[in-house]
């Protein structure tokens, strides 16, 4: 299907951040972004400086920093001066531990006011912080508290006793248990973070701190081999900053709510750095995902900024339908919402038209990775936007979309590269380093982190094409692509074909080894309420998927499974559907939605 241009609005509200795209591009620099932020009064680069201290000693020390928003829907808020003072309280309880710069502080909480003073104050201290996803299994999270030499963990009881407390004796570099909340004292080699909290002082000195200071530390999920920990300094904050404002379009007076949890880097990068660098009011929810909760949330709060994930905006799609009267958020008053955004997977292209004809606003895909450390290409608030497309790399990125080898990777010659010079032609999306929040390296693995850079530039192992006007749209993961009679084929493709047909709720696609065709496309399709399969329907999407995207994409299967294998943020995991196809081992699970 051919979907037309949204056009800009040229509606009068707030003018964007960036409001010539070509012109930005022209006059943008790093260095120049740097001076929008204050430094530390004796010189150096803190983030938890930018996001928290410098809001804190000026006009804006009143402001709300945290509304958050309890499971009983009770509120509460955080101004940014309580939310300095609390932050240097935790600054000083690590201090009191003997924790200092360098040392790992690792996170595993859901969405609640102490996650903030426990991340900023760690950053304040100049250690490291790194989030654990609070729905991880006892092995990923014993994994990545061995392989980041935690010192450090903040949790709670409960997730405590399911997660670590059995696991403990073979982590013996970990010395702290923070316990949030009550239970610390049932709870041997524990200590409680509240008695802690009480007993510091709540005025705190940021040391000196490099900007080439590590400070993040994000683990990749570990599809294959071990997770990667990629390292992030202090000078992210530059780029965080700088692309809030460009790709988000946040303003100070901005009510911004970013979904995303905080375990993974969307929700630490742009749920905490960046809003709070802007000095916004950041909405915090406790709860789970429920259509009828979200929409409150985005009208009570008077949310003007909503960053979330494409799962996410599907949901709400299936809750709230295109063809119909929109009962559900016309029932709350969505008039402060005037910029959506969208990222965490490709978003397809009928969910940016949903947003514009159910919620009066497109939605705004963009495009960025664990490693990149913020947004690298975007669909922008002043320009036009092409549904499915990622957008355009922002002021101060360079992209290209480089020549395949026989393994659907970059090919390199001799150390060398090729750029694609003609356009709407696959190859591999890489990245020119030097932006800010480019991360350093993967943490204990040279190696690794060396593969993944060639003749000066970052490749992603992400496939891509770019369009003729510059627009760049995803093809999907090159270990995904399917290679079927000479043709490479993106599963997220045909994946958004057959989502357009009525009955079809969720599908997931994988090629099925074939002797002739090399591969042929599978699908396996998940029905909406009501719909049964059955022979019928089976070729009715064949033929629909055949007239979409043409013989040679389409899938030759389809089977249908209403138990589709997910994260817990609701993605298709292909690689899981591949192996049950294939009856190869699944590899680590502790991600699929409904493992303990």
């Amino acid at each position: 299907m051919h979907w037309e241009t949204i056009h800009k609005d040229t509606a009068p509200g707030i003018a964007p951040n960036l409001a010539d795209y070509d012109r930005a591009r022209f006059d943008f620099t790093w260095s120049q972004a740097r001076t929008a932020l204050a430094g530390l009064p004796g010189g150096g680069l803190n983030i938890a400086h930018e996001a928290v201290d410098r809001h804190a000693g000026s006009a804006s020390r009143d402001r709300v920093a945290l509304r958050c928003i309890a499971r009983d829907n009770a509120v509460s808020t955080v101004t940014y001066t309580e939310l300095a003072r609390r932050t240097a309280r935790f600054a000083n309880v690590l201090r009191s531990l003997g924790v200092g710069h360098g040392d790992r502080v690792f996170t595993l909480l859901g969405r609640c006011s102490e996650l903030y003073t426990a991340v900023l104050g760690t950053l304040k201290n100049t250690s490291v912080l790194c989030p654990l996803f609070s729905a991880f299994g006892p092995d990923p999270v014993e994994q990545r508290l061995r392989l980041g030499d935690a010192r450090v963990l903040v949790t709670t009881a409960a997730l405590y006793r399911r997660k670590v407390a059995e696991r403990r004796a073979s982590l013996p570099g970990l010395e702290q248990v923070l316990i949030v909340g009550p239970g610390a004292e049932e709870l041997p080699g524990t200590v409680s973070f509240d008695e802690l909290m009480s007993s510091v002082s709540d005025s705190f000195t940021i040391p000196p701190t490099s900007p080439e200071d590590m400070a993040l530390l994000h683990f990749t999920s570990g599809t294959t081999g071990t997770p990667k920990g990629a390292i992030h300094v202090h000078e992210a904050v530059v780029a965080h900053h700088a692309t809030a404002a460009s790709a988000l379009d946040l303003h100070p007076e901005d009510v911004y709510w970013c979904t995303a949890d905080p375990g993974w880097v969307t929700g630490m990068s742009y749920g905490i750095i960046a809003p709070l660098a802007h000095g916004v009011t950041v909405v915090v929810d406790e709860g789970d995902y429920d259509a009828r909760r979200w929409y409150r949330i985005l009208g009570e709060q008077r949310v003007s900024v909503w960053y979330t994930a494409p799962t996410a905006l599907r949901m709400l799609m299936r809750a709230t339908p295109r063809q119909g009267p929109y009962d559900l958020p016309r029932s709350y008053d969505l008039s402060a919402l005037r910029f959506i955004a969208s990222v965490g997977e490709p978003l397809n292209p009928e969910a940016v038209v949903w947003g514009q004809e159910v919620l009066g606003l497109p939605v705004h895909d963009n495009w960025w990775q664990t490693e990149t450390g913020c947004v690298m290409i975007a669909n922008f608030a002043a320009c036009d936007i092409r549904p499915g497309s990622m957008g355009r790399p922002l002021p101060g990125v360079e992209a290209a979309v480089l020549k395949r080898g026989e393994d659907g990777r970059a090919l390199i010659a001799d150390g060398r590269v090729t750029e694609v010079e003609n356009p709407d032609v696959e190859g591999e999306l890489a990245l020119r380093p030097g932006w800010p929040s480019m991360f350093r390296g993967y943490l204990h693995d040279k190696e690794r982190y060396q593969a993944a850079f060639a003749d000066g530039w970052y490749l992603t192992g992400d496939l891509a094409r770019r369009d003729a006007e510059g627009w760049f749209w995803f093809v999907g993961r090159a270990d995904d692509v399917i290679k079927s009679a000479g043709h490479l084929i993106g599963p997220f493709e045909v994946e958004s074909a057959l989502m357009e047909h009525p009955a079809v709720a969720e599908a997931g696609v994988i090629g099925r080894p074939d002797p002739v065709a090399g591969n042929i496309v599978k699908a396996f399709v998940s029905l909406r309420p009501g719909i049964e399969p059955a022979p019928d329907l089976e070729r009715e999407l064949l033929a629909f998927a055949r007239r979409r995207l043409g013989p040679a994409v389409a899938p030759r299967e389809i089977a249908f499974d209403q138990n589709l294998p997910k994260t817990r943020s609701g993605k298709v995991m292909r690689r899981v559907l591949r192996a049950r196809e294939l009856g190869l081992p699944a590899g680590d699970l502790s991600t699929l939605e409904g493992s303990a």
